[in-house]
């Protein structure tokens, strides 16, 4: 990894530091994204704020493809990640408006954002972790830096989603929630499961998305909570679905002889 310690850990693990001093201390053109460096990132970085929505929505293209391309962790990842959660208090995108492009449906930046911090928290969770382990007998973490990395900086990214938890609109609640789900898998943030066990409650109780509905099932069981109160018949055949999915793979990996497993996350 070519990011200096200083650039890569702050001090303290939740510390995030402002949005211009990480442009400014980070070398953009020595680290690598999906189709090489990192040179053009922050003036993409940049456009993030910019009060024209139309210039935010191809920024977010500019800005947040190259670092998780087929959902893998890059160098970039990182610093690219650390940035975009210094902007999500910023003026030009805190007000949940409409973007007026067809690329993202119409979802505010903000929403966009924590979306694509939620997306790449996952692909760096402890599930990835776990199946990533079974290719590299324990060494998976030590040969994949920048989900090392990525993962270390969690505490840093979630000091900015948590405040976002109580937003005025149902939508970046929502979003903000389930991002910030995998990023509290780390040991110094576990100690928000029970508030947001409360957050996920509230929003099984309105919102009808099957992805999130999933999710926050999903984090509810394995922090051992009993979900049977809470499921609609919707969650019940997805859930089922799901079950008899995982159970042919494993079948089909057996029948051929192997063990089932996924495929590395990058």
């Amino acid at each position: 990894m070519t990011l200096s310690r200083r650039q890569t850990e702050p001090p303290h693990p939740a510390e995030l530091p402002p949005f211009q001093t990480l442009l400014d201390t980070t070398d953009w053109a020595s680290i690598f994204t999906a189709y090489g460096t990192g040179e053009a990132l922050p003036a993409a970085l940049t456009l993030l704020t910019d009060p024209d929505p139309t210039v935010r929505e191809s920024a977010l293209r500019d800005a947040l493809g190259p670092v998780t391309h087929q959902n893998s962790i890059y160098e970039a990842t990182v610093p690219v990640a650390l940035c975009v959660a210094a902007i999500l208090n910023h003026p030009a995108i805190t007000v949940a408006k409409d973007n007026p492009g067809g690329g993202t449906q119409n979802r505010p930046t903000l929403v966009e954002l924590l979306d694509w911090l939620g997306d790449t928290a996952y692909d760096a969770d402890d599930e990835c972790v776990a199946a990533g382990e079974c290719f590299f007998d324990g060494d998976f973490l030590a040969e994949y830096e920048p989900m090392r990395a990525f993962r270390d900086a969690r505490p840093a990214i979630f000091s900015a989603v948590h405040p976002l938890l109580g937003h005025d609109d149902a939508d970046v609640r929502r979003t903000a929630l389930v991002a910030a789900i995998p990023l509290i898998e780390h040991p110094l943030l576990t100690q928000h499961q029970a508030e947001m066990a409360d957050h996920a409650r509230r929003l099984l109780a309105t919102c009808t998305d099957r992805q999130h509905r999933d999710c926050v099932l999903d984090a509810l069981r394995t922090w051992g909570h009993d979900t049977s109160g809470l499921e609609n018949k919707s969650d019940i055949v997805a859930r089922e679905h799901h079950t008899q999915l995982r159970a042919a793979r494993a079948w089909d990996g057996n029948w051929t002889g192997g063990s089932y497993s996924d495929d590395p996350p990058f």
